[in-house]
């Protein structure tokens, strides 16, 4: 999933394509993995009597390289970048991680090693610029 400011809609939408186009898998060369489906327009069923306050994208991605995703994403020029999150689950998880723009980079804030999960998703600084 990923959460924008409505000022950033061409640009999450360019990133949907590139995942359904361009995008490289996991142990494969590239090919796509799925794409992006707004999930907040006005025919949204969220429970709660008001609309959302945000613009939420979803997909469900088959074997989606992580690191090229979060790649693409840092090199976006966002035009509200710290209003951007991403919630990623990889293949075969349960839970979603959270990963923010920060200063340039993109850093995973929660969690980094789930109980039911001792593996890191990936080190804490890989996406330094």
């Amino acid at each position: 999933m990923v959460s924008v400011n409505p000022a950033d809609r061409r640009n999450v939408e360019a990133l949907s394509e590139w995942l359904r186009s361009d995008a490289p898998l996991q142990n494969k060369a590239s090919g796509g993995c799925g794409f992006l489906s707004e999930t907040t327009g006005g025919d949204s069923a969220w429970g709660g009597w008001k609309s959302p306050e945000c613009t939420v994208y979803a997909g469900a991605l088959n074997h989606a390289d992580l690191r090229a995703l979060l790649e693409r994403v840092r090199g976006t020029a966002w035009r509200v970048p710290n209003a951007l999150q991403l919630f990623i689950m990889d293949q075969e998880q349960s839970y979603f991680r959270l990963w923010m723009l920060r200063d340039g980079r993109v850093q995973q804030y929660a969690p980094t090693h789930p109980d039911e999960d001792t593996d890191a998703f990936y080190p804490d600084d890989y996406m330094r610029s």
